[in-house]
């Protein structure tokens, strides 16, 4: 194979050459029907764990740089949603349908999909089981987002069904804009933040704005009450208050962790302070997804995956590479963008190392928009860079002020992102 830089890397969203489905791939039945090798191993094979921001980017880049390497890619879902975004599902500016895009870009490239749920990891004989069944690998990618810590918080497991997080873009995100179109004029609309790190910093409070600028508009006698157990806003501090001065029906409140939600009496407490609500949107809690404990991927705490900050290879389990939210011991935020960053550098350096070459240093950006209202946005860009294999923050820029140009930007970000992981 010819060596590829990291400038054709990085321009090669475009280029690629994909292999056809094998036999026995594109499967999607039940996982239990499934037994021993599901797929033998006929050459080198990436199994990438989950078809999020990371996992598709890492899937693509693999195969634009190395078409000789065969990726089965692991994700039980039929089609990619987009979680950035889905805030506007709730003030009713988009349907999820148009945040819903399907796998069939990667597909072309010759990414052999799944579509089942991953088990468990056996490093030991690097397997991935799928029910009764195992694919060999001898690289692993593990992008598998977060999962939530109901135990936190007194009641919620009981009551997750009908307390909504959609904090994973789908139908939670649909039911509680639902939510929201029924609550009566009046009523009140309770949103928690859980004590960083979670998914998505600023999410929490671009929701604010969102559900804010839709009761203003058709239930103004409404208001929204957020329960942060941060002591301040964590993201776009400044820009996210000076936007909420148009929003009245705002009622703020820093350091009020929930301890207990009670349906019966429509109640959420925290450590503190006993709240009311007509609509509960509390959002618990996270840790890295399941198959990343169940492999002892996670820290001393348990949550979070520590990773070689220059390969994103687990410091815990070699020939494993975690990337996105799940991650840990990295200066930057749990973003899209920083999963799809995160994507392309295990994608090069797992390349680099099936072929004996040296690993390029690829050090992640982020830029995230918020937006406030139906037509203005705010972004931040944060700028990295690799030092002493650590990755170390050298810049980070804040747009001024709300504005509609913003927005605009955010609408071209959004296509370019989506075809750089999907196309």
């Amino acid at each position: 194979m010819s060596r590829l830089t990291r400038r054709d890397f990085l321009r090669s969203s475009g280029v690629g050459v994909g292999l056809g489905l094998g036999a026995g791939f594109g499967l999607s039945g039940c996982a239990g029907t499934m037994t021993g090798d599901i797929a033998p191993k006929s050459g080198r094979r990436v199994v990438v764990i989950g078809g999020g921001w990371g996992g598709s980017t890492a899937a693509r880049y693999i195969r634009i740089a190395d078409p000789t390497i065969e990726v089965v890619l692991l994700e039980p879902n039929r089609e990619f949603v987009s979680c950035p975004f889905s805030n506007l599902v709730l003030s009713g500016q988009r349907s999820i349908e148009s945040l819903t895009l399907s796998y069939g870009g990667l597909r072309a490239r010759g990414v052999k999909i799944i579509h089942e749920l991953a088990t468990a990891i056996e490093p030991d004989t690097k397997r991935v089981r799928i029910g009764e069944g195992y694919l060999a690998y001898d690289r692993l990618v593990v992008s598998p987002g977060v999962d939530f810590q109901w135990e936190q918080v007194e009641g919620l497991a009981a009551a997750r069904d009908t307390v909504l997080h959609a904090w994973k873009a789908g139908p939670q995100t649909v039911q509680l804009a639902a939510q929201i179109q029924s609550m009566p004029d009046g009523g009140v609309f309770v949103l928690t933040v859980p004590r960083v790190a979670y998914r998505c910093p600023p999410g929490p409070y671009e929701r604010i704005c969102q559900v804010a600028w839709y009761l203003k508009g058709n239930k103004p006698k409404s208001k929204v009450i957020v329960l942060d157990a941060n002591p301040n806003i964590v993201s776009k501090t400044g820009l996210f208050r000076a936007a909420w001065r148009a929003y009245p029906n705002i009622d703020y409140r820093a350091s009020q962790k929930v301890v207990a939600v009670d349906t019966s009496t429509r109640e959420v407490r925290t450590e503190f302070d006993r709240v009311k609500y007509d609509v509960l949107n509390l959002i618990p809690p996270q840790r890295a997804g399941a198959i990343a404990v169940q492999a002892d991927l996670v820290g001393a705490d348990k949550r979070w995956c520590e990773v070689d900050h220059v390969t994103y290879e687990s410091v815990k389990q070699k020939n494993i590479h975690v990337i996105g939210d799940a991650t840990i011991g990295l200066p930057v935020p749990k973003s899209g963008n920083v999963a799809n960053n995160m994507g392309k550098a295990a994608a090069l350096s797992i390349v680099s190392l099936l072929n004996g070459q040296a690993v390029p240093l690829m050090p992640p950006g982020n830029t995230c928009y918020s937006w406030v209202s139906d037509r203005e946005a705010i972004a931040v860009v944060n700028a990295y860079k690799i030092e002493n294999g650590k990755v170390v923050q050298i810049e980070q820029k804040l747009t001024p002020a709300q504005s509609v140009s913003v927005a605009q930007r955010a609408e071209g970000w959004r296509q370019s992102i989506w075809a750089d992981m999907l196309s």
